[in-house]
């Protein structure tokens, strides 16, 4: 091979090496400061029947002023293996902020907090129920959480940790409720899932207080230690599970647009009212006529105008969708159940292993200050289900996004990058052959190239 030719093929690999760095570098950009991290909930020990449903404070959590991207969450055996819901049944999971006064030791599970309030801070989410009602976390789902994206797209997220926002002598925290109910070897699972009084022979709540004869079923029926009735010569096997948790997040940064997180409950009596009373579950009553479809509506005024920019419901089984509306009638988002059809964790027949998800494009989506949004949520009813809920969970960017915003920004760069990869290629094919040329003509000019 000849030097000019070896030449040219060098300055060829040198052209590959620039076309690949910049395929590399695009591909960089999009996974740039993304973190994730898989953490494991303290051990919730269960036997069949048995419930738990402790709040574990002070829980691991990316430190630092971040911007969370997703959280995702499931029950999984010691051995790390997901837990099927026809054996352990995930009535709901929760995270939520609160703030803590330095100096303070973490409560115990379960501690009530409630006499302490100077001392724990609760750091929810920014509505629309009240604080009271139990709806403030930032993060939580239930049956469907293996099948329901919780991806918060680019340019936004979750921004939590902002030193700014916390309150002068405390430190930022977070608690994680994990609520499962084993259903090895029950009388009657759904019957358990649903938390119906009889199946736990429960009369009074956790605190102690007597049950409305009328209320029958629901989380007042299986907190906490509660026993769901077993079929005769069921063996009292124990077994150890985890919540396993995975969070992604990114440092947080200008380009970063922040989403504020709102919670509609169907049970909402603000349409009556005026007050964001909201009780979470309902009743869902067996129809007596050929509409096996039970749909229950509440309305709330929204406080801020923004754009969403996500969206999901959630519901419990016989669930069938749920959808919110816009003031004039317009879907701003709508969220079907996905049904399991086999026996693997993650397809249980029966069960509600997933939420579809709403995502607008940025802006698309608007909702004024003021406006009073509908939420409407379809069961079946075919036969009653008690203790159900129709929750509904939206991010809202208060500000649209604009073309400076780094989502389009990076969509009108992809073409543009791949052509200057290939602009690059080309100017260096064209540098190669001149500079052969060039030494080719020297060469017979007599003389010598030198390099430099």
């Amino acid at each position: 091979m000849s030097r000019g030719t070896q030449d040219l093929v060098f300055l060829l690999a040198i052209a590959l090496l620039a076309i690949c760095s910049q395929n590399s570098q695009a591909h960089v950009t999009l996974e740039n400061g993304v973190k994730s991290k898989v953490y494991l909930s303290p051990k919730i020990t269960q036997h069949p029947g048995s419930v738990s449903n402790k709040f574990y404070y002070d829980i691991e959590f990316p430190k630092g002023h971040i911007a969370i991207k997703s959280f995702n969450a499931e029950v999984v055996d010691e051995e790390g293996n997901p837990v099927s819901l026809q054996e352990t049944y995930l009535h709901h999971w929760v995270a939520e902020r609160y703030y803590q006064r330095k100096g303070i030791k973490s409560p115990k599970y379960n501690s009530n907090i409630g006499s302490h309030q100077s001392d724990f801070l609760v750091a929810g989410n920014a509505g629309v129920c009240n604080i009271e009602s139990g709806l403030s976390q930032f993060f939580g789902l239930g049956s469907e959480t293996r099948k329901t994206s919780t991806h918060v797209p680019d340019p936004y997220g979750i921004e939590v940790g902002n030193p700014l926002e916390v309150p002068a002598g405390y430190e930022e925290k977070w608690v994680l409720n994990v609520h499962a109910i084993d259903t090895r070897g029950v009388v009657d699972p759904i019957g358990c899932t649903e938390c119906r009084c009889n199946l736990y022979n429960v009369t009074k709540d956790e605190y102690g207080q007597p049950l409305d004869p009328n209320y029958l079923g629901g989380l007042y029926c299986c907190y906490d230690e509660t026993q769901c009735k077993v079929k005769n010569g069921v063996e009292s096997v124990k077994r150890n599970l985890y919540m396993k948790y995975t969070v992604e997040w990114v440092d947080w940064s200008d380009s970063i647009i922040p989403v504020k997180i709102y919670i509609f409950d169907v049970t909402d009596t603000w349409q009556n009212t005026g007050i964001h009373d909201c009780s979470i579950e309902f009743d869902v009553e067996h129809s007596i006529t050929n509409d096996y479809t039970n749909t229950r509506r509440s309305n709330a005024s929204f406080p801020i105008s923004g754009d969403v920019v996500y969206g999901v419901a959630h519901l419990h089984s016989g669930g069938i969708g749920s959808a919110l509306y816009g003031e004039d009638g317009r879907v701003i988002c709508s969220s079907r159940a996905i049904y399991g059809e086999g026996n693997e964790a993650g397809d249980e027949a029966g069960y509600i292993v997933g939420m579809t998800t709403c995502y607008p494009n940025p802006g698309s989506m608007k909702i004024a200050k003021g406006e009073v949004l509908t939420l409407e949520s379809n069961y079946s009813s075919q036969k009653n289900h008690i203790g159900v809920m129709g929750l509904f969970y939206i991010l809202v960017a208060e500000s649209s996004t604009t073309l400076d915003s780094p989502v389009q920004i990076h969509q009108e760069s992809k073409v543009p990058i791949f052509f200057w990869g290939v602009a690059m290629f080309g100017l260096a094919i064209f540098a190669a052959v001149v500079v052969a040329y060039r030494r080719q003509r020297q060469s017979k000019d007599g003389y010598q190239f030198i390099a430099t």
